[in-house]
């Protein structure tokens, strides 16, 4: 595959929309082809393990069962780890003034991040369905479905890297974001099981997790079951991008902890 297409020149939105393709795609054996491997170890272990042991739908295997959840779960992790990287990054070296002189407005800015961590995801997604049909191959009874969670499911969770980007004033911080909140959220979200399996109170609080309805929604796509309704789930994790969508506008039109 070939490098993004150069924009042309004068363009800040779509200037700054190809540096941020173009900054993971030159690393893509270490932003793409990395987590479809740790994806697929997941679902070479976890399938080995509990594939006698764990039966969630009727004439669904588990490794069926898990191949959708892991390619959520690798989206979201990548399009979490896409906005945050690079804000950092910039903050870190100091190159960020290089994108703030510019004539680029805050919706641009933030536009130009998300569109890139969600292409960034789906191409971590599609990696890993691709490697998971090797050894399970789940149903696909509403495509729609699946499109809409992925999509609104990395625009989320790159604006929540750009909420901790932001927020960040070193690396430490970001792995911090990740390892107390988005790891533990994204392996209690149903990922590797139902939550019905669960006693009642983690049921209850499997429902205040968002990551919960955005793998429960696109997993509805691929058997027409789920946990909760995915009209829930759709207005949960819609609800979620919309607040997290206003708050880092406002942030970034008033340039908090940007311009110093």
């Amino acid at each position: 595959m070939t490098a993004p297409e150069r924009p042309p020149v004068g363009s800040g939105f779509s200037t700054l929309l190809y540096k941020e393709l173009l900054r993971f795609w030159k690393v893509s054996a270490q932003t793409v082809m990395a987590p479809v491997l740790t994806a697929l170890l997941y679902l070479l272990i976890f399938s080995h393990v509990l594939e006698s042991h764990v039966k969630v739908y009727a004439d669904v295997g588990y490794a069926a069962f898990l191949a959708p959840g892991l390619v959520m779960m690798s989206m979201l992790q990548n399009a979490f780890a896409n906005s945050s990287s690079s804000l950092i990054q910039s903050k870190v070296t100091g190159n960020l003034v290089f994108v703030l002189l510019p004539p680029i407005s805050h919706v641009e800015f933030f536009g130009a991040y998300v569109i890139a961590a969600i292409v960034r995801g789906l191409c971590v997604g599609a990696g890993v369905m691709a490697v998971t049909l090797v050894f399970a191959w789940p149903p696909l009874r509403a495509p729609v479905w699946i499109a809409v969670f992925a999509l609104l499911g990395c625009a989320f969770m790159a604006s929540i890297g750009m909420f901790a980007g932001i927020l960040a004033d070193k690396f430490d911080h970001i792995a911090a974001f990740q390892n107390f909140f988005i790891l533990p959220a994204t392996f209690l979200s149903g990922v590797f099981y139902s939550i019905h399996s669960l006693p009642p109170f983690w049921q209850k609080v499997s429902h205040f997790n968002p990551f919960f309805f955005m793998i429960d929604g696109f997993r509805y796509g691929f058997f027409g079951q789920s946990d909760v309704s995915p009209w829930l789930s759709l207005a949960v994790v819609g609800a979620s991008f919309a607040v997290t969508a206003l708050a880092l506008l406002v942030m970034l039109e008033r340039g908090y902890k940007l311009r110093h």
